[in-house]
């Protein structure tokens, strides 16, 4: 038998809640900056990494960075309407179809190839970077088209204004892969061979293995917003963000009785089962159900049932203290990190943060005005 106890009418009130701590994106920028002793870019790419585009660069704008990076033209374009003067890297590159949009919005492309090489030197003849495989096999020249372009600098970088070198760690994650130091030693080649340029070779992970991965300028992202790169090691990175959502119901479901789609989950006695306002749609993976957990009060509950749309259901029964409806209960916060949410859902931290949901109440906390440049 399930006997409901009590409801609470699903208003504004009750819905899930996303708080963005951009004091904390300042702080983590910082922590970058000095842990590499040299410049600091923001990475600003997919909304910040789901945390909002104009926010998390506004508020590093207003701390000193100046420099940013996007991954998509769209995104520099949005990026360039609320930071006038910022430096933007477009990391596509200069697609044909881009090239008239990227001089418009006064846009610096990351370079990938000999052709957008030459197509963005003879339209633009303004300032690029040039990326260089070094053993990512993404993006950037391959070994082949680095030796071209050394043997041909004079002709091939002709009236462009090369502004940054720069290359991408495939293993920054693992501080003892032997791929991290034999990349910044094809790295270092590559930068011995062609015009003296800044350069530029770490994200967050790289920043984390030592000032040999700085070079001119370090490009955090995770960090920033406060996921940590290396899992194996404890976290530098202040939490930037909290998903919360209410309790609208508390009821005790008896044995045989199911919860949820599919009947997926039956309590072996009587459980106190509550039913929580927030759900997939609001950036919480449906993988979740059955195996997660969230916490209420720092303590930990663990989810029961599949996670729905808009609700997901938890067993309280364990709690000293039974909770209320209208409690908050948090999904990702100080209790359960990035990397923990991330690992119940099977992914990575990146893919947690990018998946939050515009529905989620977002509410940010600005950055203090003590200590700012």
């Amino acid at each position: 038998m399930t006997t409901a106890r009590r409801t609470s009418t699903p208003a504004e009130s009750a819905a899930a809640r996303l708080e963005i701590d951009l004091g904390a994106v300042v702080a983590n920028w910082r922590t970058t900056a000095a842990v590499s002793h040299t410049k600091a870019a923001g990475v600003v790419k997919a909304d910040a990494y789901g945390v909002g585009l104009a926010q998390a660069a506004g508020a590093l704008a207003g701390a000193g960075c100046d420099t940013f990076f996007v991954a998509r033209l769209s995104e520099g374009v949005a990026l360039r309407s609320c930071q006038p003067k910022a430096r933007i890297y477009v990391l596509d590159g200069a697609l044909p179809d881009s090239v008239p949009a990227l001089i418009a919005h006064n846009l610096t492309p990351v370079l990938n190839s000999l052709a957008q090489i030459a197509a963005w030197q003879s339209t633009a003849r303004r300032d690029g970077a040039i990326h260089i495989d070094t053993g990512m096999n993404r993006l950037g020249l391959p070994p082949d088209e680095l030796a071209i372009l050394v043997a041909e600098s004079r002709t091939r970088l002709k009236g462009l204004n090369l502004v940054l070198l720069l290359s991408h760690l495939a293993c920054a994650d693992d501080p003892a892969h032997p791929m991290n130091p034999l990349q910044r030693d094809r790295f270092r080649a590559a930068l011995a061979m062609l015009p003296p340029t800044p350069a530029s070779l770490a994200s967050t992970g790289g920043v984390l293995l030592g000032r040999d991965y700085a070079f001119d300028l370090v490009r955090p992202g995770l960090g920033l917003y406060g996921g940590n790169p290396q899992p194996s090691r404890p976290n530098p990175f202040r939490r930037v963000v909290g998903l919360t959502g209410k309790i609208l119901q508390l009821a005790r479901v008896d044995a045989p009785h199911s919860v949820g789609y599919g009947a997926s989950y039956r309590p072996a006695q009587q459980t106190l089962v509550a039913t929580v306002a927030l759900g997939y749609a609001d950036g919480l993976m449906r993988v979740l159900g059955n195996r997660g957990n969230a916490a209420i009060g720092g303590a930990l509950v663990p989810i029961i049932g599949h996670v729905s749309m808009d609700m997901i259901t938890l067993d309280v029964s364990g709690l000293k203290t039974p909770p209320a409806v209208g409690d908050d209960v948090e999904f990702l916060g100080d209790t359960i990190s990035l990397e923990m949410l991330a690992a119940d859902c099977g992914t990575i931290s990146y893919e947690i943060l990018t998946s939050l949901s515009r529905r989620a109440q977002r509410h940010y906390q600005q950055p203090s005005t003590e200590g700012a440049r």
